[in-house]
């Protein structure tokens, strides 16, 4: 999702159309592995679990893209937001009582 969502910036000159189309063109096809990864961990995991895992490994994701797609630097900032992220995991797999 980061590159159909984030890979246009890099095309200004695109109309916005084509940027619209180009990246819901590139996300149907992640769709196609989430949406079954969702279904099957479902169950194992619960749905407010699975959702703290796709933003924890969303955001490491971005990092790397950022970087080497986008060229901007990782700040202090990102890295405190991954730690919140990370505590959120932590959070999140508490067993429940």
């Amino acid at each position: 999702m980061t590159f159909a969502w984030y890979g246009h910036l890099k095309q200004p000159a695109w109309p916005l159309w084509l940027a619209v189309l180009a990246s819901w063109g590139i996300a149907f096809f992640e769709y196609c592995f989430a949406v079954p990864a969702n279904r099957l961990g479902y169950g194992t995991f619960t749905g407010q679990q699975l959702k703290v895992m796709q933003e924890v490994i969303t955001l490491a994701v971005f990092a790397v893209f950022s970087v080497m797609f986008l060229g901007e630097q990782l700040r202090w900032t990102y890295f405190a937001a991954m730690g919140c992220l990370l505590a959120a995991v932590v959070f999140i797999f508490l067993p429940v009582e």
